[in-house]
């Protein structure tokens, strides 16, 4: 286990530094396609999906024909909201209908973290510090500290616990989010600078990427077998 920046409550250097579990945060990162994949993951599923065209059936107007079918010396057109006139229908627009979501089974999920995690405490971006506790929920405060313990630009905070107090005092910081340890995800950890970390939070993270995968409960018979 590797030993990181340690510092107590009040933004001072710990006497004893935290050691870091080897299985989360020593993992190689042979497979750096995994991290993409979570990634982009990340970023699609959180993608909206609003864009809506109109198809020539549902633009008001075109019943009349513009002009006769022969006679006239021009192309014929039934419509005048043909897709290729200005003002007419999209074709193969998008629709709303399109789903955009990319699936990753929990096993590389987790693995995918832990090579993140692993990632950023080579470059030494991990800081543990004891607790977190801001007196009145004090934006001040939080600012204070954070520049204390060497944290900059992007800072991700992970905590066992949102409180009321650590929320407030960390809401309306430039450049710093605070996640729950069960909601760490690639995204936060690779675009984040530093990365600020609890020792029950990172306990939580440890029993939760390392541990055995759920076993799925067995079907019911269905009636009349025995």
């Amino acid at each position: 286990m590797a030993s990181t920046a340690t510092f107590t409550k009040t933004g001072t250097k710990a006497t004893v530094a935290v050691k870091l579990d080897a299985s989360v945060f020593g993992v190689s990162p042979e497979n750096h396609e995994l991290v993409k994949s979570a990634y982009v993951a990340y970023l699609a599923n959180g993608r909206g999906n609003l864009a809506v065209t109109k198809t020539r059936g549902l633009i008001r107007g075109g019943g009349k024909k513009p002009w006769k079918q022969k006679g006239t010396g021009r192309a014929r057109f039934g419509s005048s909201r043909n897709p290729i006139w200005r003002g007419g229908g999209i074709v193969f627009g998008p629709t709303g209908n399109e789903n955009y979501t990319h699936k990753l089974n929990v096993t590389a999920k987790r693995r995918a973290i832990c090579q993140a995690l692993s990632l950023a405490a080579d470059s030494s971006k991990i800081i543990i510090i004891e607790s977190l506790s801001f007196k009145d929920g004090k934006t001040s405060g939080a600012a204070s500290l954070l520049k204390k313990i060497g944290a900059f630009k992007n800072i991700l905070i992970i905590t066992d616990d949102k409180s009321d107090e650590i929320v407030r005092a960390t809401n309306n910081l430039q450049k710093v989010k605070l996640v729950q340890a069960k909601y760490v995800n690639v995204y936060d950890v690779m675009n984040a600078d530093s990365i600020v970390i609890t020792p029950p939070a990172l306990s939580a993270i440890s029993d939760w990427l390392i541990s055995p995968s759920v076993p799925k409960p067995a079907k019911l018979a269905k009636k009349g077998n025995k």
